[in-house]
């Protein structure tokens, strides 16, 4: 589950600190080969977005011109769209459901095959009862607030940012104090309760963004689907908000299945629910998405990682909560150095830093627009040990797509807890070890008749001390003959007497030790990272007519939804029939194609599969050879008709790149029917 901005965990909103850092320049991906003409045309798409409001038509610009041609191509389109649609859902078409595919199957590949990891599967609907000891029931809010006329609903904290941004970007009239204000606004956003938020709006003047209508005060509204299991409406559940969950309440069985031993990751890919106030940014906030999680479990006085060393010398940019805080910029940083430093917290939370920035890059991201940010102190719950946001920058500014989080042992010891079932693991000692050990000893006869009713929830909080906490007691419990003990489950301090409890320090022989594992937990928003993958690999170079731009999706063979196009060049029997013996030689090989038979010319047909992005084209324009068409260089090679299959294989599997294919296979030079195109 993402690490978010509240107790509970689910994909977050986008950090609203931009204005703390500089923003990197938002540049299109480029083709390998882009002549510099068209290059140059293409980086002033989208540029970086300055003070004043032109830039920002611009990636207003760059993003329709992305979320046309994905809805044109049936990548993506708005869920029940001729029941005039529902907010926050999205039907992926065929081509956007091969991209979600092969980057499911690449995760599945990069995570839970190298790192032999166990993956479950576990169901949507999750009773109350799971969900009440995550915190979910309770915490899982966002503050909203309504138009006082029509009574639709806003997520306050999106007012009062949006209002924010609005003026220190476009506002030419702001005083360095007033941006000052505005900016330390952003700063504590997440921190400002629903009095604060409601104190803001109304000193701004914020209204309803549709209507101008006054608002209402903000107050809480619950994420999760509410739902109920079997026909008696008696058994409450929800709509999961994370996948997490599942993976810890089958801990038990899993540590058993792997052996009795630590370290161990679970994996669980699935659908999560978030019944978002005001859904927007497309892909980017749904109320239906795909997360990926893992949930690494390791020894928590020991979070050394074997494989560390992997991953160590790779550098990338960093964003720690120090240069934040300072106003700097993200800077590269070689991850070896950020943990043996101290700036990340251990070795196996960097080692997943490191994976993440692997999988990501290869996948097609682009790495000067990845970045990773540390959560601020105001961002952190208060028993995560570190956390790191994986931020990719797109037309939307930076958007937080993984989430990589040290979360001690919170979420095990609420389940055990809350189930009575203790989820531990164990140690096994070659030999007896003698160790002191705290043992606190209520008594419950002293405790029913203080507190009657409210014996057990004061009997547990005594149970639950810590050792420092437990000591500090004893010691005021021996000097005063009683103290003040805060119950969280009662919400109150009691008055806890000597009679009442006995705290000592014992020594005794252990053949094992016990301990709630910590976890170390990566997050995926699948739908974020597409989305972020759609607009780095997306592309315009001028067509034949005057202004005319050609739309191309630069996909990495590993996530092209299609690997190659098979074409005759005219309609012949004889061209026909070698299309479909290539057509059968391809599927053979494992490879995702497509046979475009229609009448239209050669680069008409270039143009649309462009636009798919698919990375090769074949056209069959002989008996014995054929022609392969590269995507980004538009160069064409000539091969034979029982080589082409395997030559595409190379390509699509990495063994080659089309570099060095040129250099074995003789050049084809399109003809000009052949180099006619519009999209």
């Amino acid at each position: 589950m993402l690490l978010l901005r509240r107790v509970c965990f689910l994909l977050p909103s986008p950090s609203p600190r931009a204005p703390l850092a500089k923003p990197l320049p938002l540049l299109l991906r480029l083709p390998r080969t882009l002549p510099s003409a068209a290059r140059a045309l293409a980086s002033m798409a989208a540029p970086a977005a300055p003070a004043g409001g032109t830039a920002a038509m611009s990636r207003d610009a760059f993003r329709a011109a992305v979320t046309n041609t994905l809805e044109r191509r049936l990548f993506f389109v708005p869920s029940f769209k001729i029941y005039g649609g529902v907010a926050g859902l999205y039907d992926y078409g065929p081509p956007g459901c091969a991209v979600k595919a092969n980057v499911l199957a690449f995760w599945r590949q990069h995570f839970v095959l190298e790192e032999g990891m166990l993956e479950v599967d576990c169901p949507c609907v999750t009773p109350e009862v799971v969900l009440k000891a995550s915190g979910h029931v309770d915490k899982f809010t966002d503050l909203m607030v309504k138009d006082e006329k029509t009574g639709n609903c806003y997520r306050a904290d999106h007012l009062l940012k949006d209002f924010c941004k609005d003026k220190l970007e476009k506002d030419q009239t702001l005083s360095p104090e007033q941006a000052e204000e505005y900016n330390k606004i952003l700063a504590i956003l997440d921190d400002l309760s629903a009095e604060q938020l409601g104190a803001k709006i109304k000193e701004y003047g914020i209204v309803a963004p549709d209507t101008k209508n006054p608002l209402s005060d903000p107050y809480p509204f619950n994420l999760m689907f509410q739902t109920s299991i079997g026909p008696s409406g008696l058994s409450p559940g929800y709509m999961r908000p994370e996948t997490a969950q599942g993976i810890f309440v089958n801990f038990k069985d899993l540590y058993y299945y792997n052996g009795n031993k630590l370290p161990f990751a679970a994996a669980q890919i699935g659908q999560a629910f978030r019944n978002e106030i005001s859904p927007r940014q497309g892909l980017l906030r749904v109320r239906e998405f795909t997360l990926a999680e893992i949930e690494h479990f390791v020894d928590p006085e020991d979070k050394s990682h074997p494989k560390f060393g992997d991953v160590s010398d790779l550098e990338f940019l960093m964003f720690p909560r120090e240069d934040q805080m300072a106003g700097r910029s993200a800077t590269r940083l070689k991850l070896g150095n950020a943990v043996s430093e101290g700036t990340v917290n251990n070795e196996t939370l960097g080692y997943f830093i490191g994976r993440v920035y692997l999988f990501l890059t290869q996948l097609g991201i682009d790495k000067d627009r990845l970045r990773f940010r540390q959560h601020l102190p105001n961002e952190m719950a208060h028993y995560a040990a570190d956390c790191w946001d994986a931020e990719i920058e797109c037309s939307y500014g930076w958007i937080e797509c993984v989430g990589i989080a040290d979360r001690s042992a919170y979420d095990l010891r609420a389940h055990s807890d809350k189930s009575g079932e203790k989820l531990e693991a164990h140690e096994k000692f070659a030999e007896p070890r003698e160790v002191e050990k705290l043992v606190i000893t209520p008594s419950k006869k002293e405790l029913g008749l203080a507190f009657k009713g409210n014996q057990r929830m004061v009997l547990e909080a005594l149970e639950a001390m810590g050792e420092t906490e437990a000591l500090d007691m004893k010691a005021k419990l021996e000097s005063k003959g009683e103290v003040e003990f805060k119950v969280c489950t009662l919400g109150k301090d009691v008055t806890i007497k000597k009679s009442m409890v006995s705290i000592n320090i014992e020594k005794k022989k252990e053949h094992q030790r016990k301990f709630t594992p910590s976890v170390i937990e990566p997050s995926f928003g699948i739908g974020r990272i597409i989305y972020c993958l759609f607009e780095h690999c997306f592309f315009q170079r001028p067509g034949k007519a005057e202004d005319e731009q050609l739309n191309v999706f630069g996909f990495p063979p590993l996530v092209a939804p299609i690997k190659c196009t098979v074409f005759p060049l005219v309609k012949l029997e004889k061209f026909e029939v070698v299309a479909k013996k290539i057509s059968k030689a391809l599927t053979a090989a494992g490879i995702s194609h497509i046979i475009d038979m229609t009448g239209n010319t050669i680069g008409k047909r270039y143009a649309r599969t462009d636009e798919l992005g698919v990375p090769l084209a074949i056209t069959v324009d002989n008996t014995t050879s054929v022609t392969v068409r590269d995507r980004d260089s538009k160069d064409q090679i000539r091969v034979e008709v029982d080589e082409v299959a395997s030559v595409v294989k190379e390509v699509m599997d990495g063994q080659s790149t089309w570099a060095d294919i040129m250099w074995r296979y003789p050049t084809h030079t399109a003809s000009a029917a052949e180099d006619e195109a519009e999209p």
